[in-house]
């Protein structure tokens, strides 16, 4: 009975590994890689999904109290991708309205024909600016050596943040092996970004095909009134007492693309930033908080940028021979109050500084500070590894090449607090500040 039991045990076995499986079948339709995102209102949250066959239907079931009450429907589009297979996934996004700000809603999404994935919850943002935003700041996690990925993990689904900022390069890459790499790295941070806002901007890993990775799988606010295309690589959103922009510095960087998107970009954030500056908006967002991928000051020793001009100057001066759209100028114009970024794998908190001078506060480095204040978070783990730092230039204030993460809380008008955390150190704070502002505005040498 045992011999017949295992034969027959084989033989099922065997049938199954041996059936082709059909791209109709339900398992290509689960939805997977599942990330939310928020909207330019806080009424608003994007869900953004990925299955393997095409769907007619793409819905997002939700509620409160662990009920499905609500039902929200949205589009598919097909993403073909341009490797040597050219596979195809659809991109499912769904838009859910009319959210209670503040409150925790449970959803799924997929559809009654193909399933549903698990079961997650998200909070809705407040529609004020009296709370405290906790958020996750970090740059270049790959789907390999994602070393800060458990503990982002395990903080997250513990409730410590509301938000994700990923400052560029993910997954290295997403086109690999025909997208599957990018895939993998999808659905590991699943874990996180199913469940709170996953904010980003394109990096240098990002570029292959014309960053049609990037732009098919991520689903910023847009600024020009959809999702998908520019609104992936610059947009911007309130939260809280803080407006965050994100923005694609690799625009300066890949020109076979062409130039018309420099200029777009320009243009978009100077209006931005002057909407942001009218009385009544810098009142009720005071912090003006940018992130980009390549930092325009670093000290790393393996990067030519870094060591023989101390940071990426088209990104601070603009184009060269002609000198424009330089966004260090705009910025400071502007009273852009931190500015982060990655590219170096390393951590490195800058002292505030302007046109390559210093230029702390009154009353302490950080208390009033007549300049932007510069971070450089780019150690959250991939498999190139650490990048060493090599002569510390005045405006360094402090280096670190543990893995790891920063956090960032902005408490209210006057105060943002900011902590590097070590991964290498199990969780231990390697270094942190205080960032105090009495006023928020263009600096002394705009005024």
């Amino acid at each position: 009975m045992a011999l017949l039991h295992g034969i027959l045990l084989f033989t099922i076995l065997n049938i199954v590994s041996s059936r082709s499986i059909l791209t109709g079948d339900p398992i290509f339709g689960q939805p997977e890689q599942i990330h939310i995102s928020y909207g330019r209102d806080p009424t608003l949250m994007i869900v953004t999904w990925v299955t393997l066959n095409q769907i007619n239907e793409s819905v997002v079931e939700y509620g409160q109290y662990d009920m499905f009450d609500l039902r929200a429907t949205g589009n598919v589009s097909i993403f073909q991708d341009s490797g040597s297979e050219k596979r195809r996934e659809y991109i499912h996004r769904v838009v859910l309205n009319n959210l209670k700000p503040g409150q925790r809603y449970f959803y799924h999404c997929g559809s009654d024909d193909f399933g549903w994935s698990p079961l997650f919850w998200f909070t809705a943002m407040r529609n004020d600016s009296d709370f405290v935003v906790r958020t996750a700041v970090y740059g270049d996690m790959g789907r390999d050596n994602a070393q800060s990925l458990p503990r982002l993990q395990e903080e997250t689904q513990s409730g410590h943040f509301d938000l994700i900022l990923h400052v560029g390069d993910m997954a290295y890459n997403m086109d690999i092996d025909n997208a599957r790499v990018g895939d993998d790295y999808m659905n590991a941070i699943e874990s996180i970004a199913a469940y709170i806002p996953y904010m980003t901007c394109p990096g240098n890993h990002e570029y292959a095909y014309n960053f049609s990775q990037y732009v098919a799988k991520f689903s910023m606010p847009s600024s020009i009134g959809t999702y998908g295309g520019d609104s992936n690589h610059f947009y911007s959103f309130n939260v809280g007492p803080a407006h965050i922009i994100g923005f694609s510095t690799e625009f300066y960087y890949y020109t076979e693309f062409g130039f018309d998107q420099i200029v777009n970009q320009y243009q978009w954030l100077e209006q931005d930033l002057k909407e942001a500056n009218t009385p009544k908006n810098r009142a009720q967002q005071p912090w003006i908080i940018t992130m980009g991928h390549k930092p325009m000051y670093c000290t790393n020793s393996d990067d030519t940028d870094c060591i023989n001009d101390g940071g990426y100057t088209i990104i601070r001066t603009g184009l060269p021979f002609i000198e424009a759209y330089g966004l260090e100028n705009l910025f400071a114009q502007y009273g852009v109050d931190l500015e982060f970024w990655a590219h170096e794998h390393s951590y490195e908190r800058l002292w505030p500084v302007y046109n390559g001078t210093v230029y702390n506060g009154t009353k302490g480095a950080y208390i009033d500070p007549d300049a932007p204040v510069h971070i450089t978070t780019g150690s959250a783990g991939c498999d190139e590894r650490h990048d060493p730092f090599g002569i510390r230039r005045p405006w360094s204030a402090f280096r670190n090449n543990d893995y790891g993460y920063t956090r960032m809380n902005i408490y209210n008008a006057s105060h943002i607090y900011l902590e590097q955390v070590s991964d290498d150190q199990h969780g231990k704070v390697v270094d942190d500040m205080w960032l105090i502002k009495s006023k928020h505005g263009p600096y002394s040498y705009f005024e």
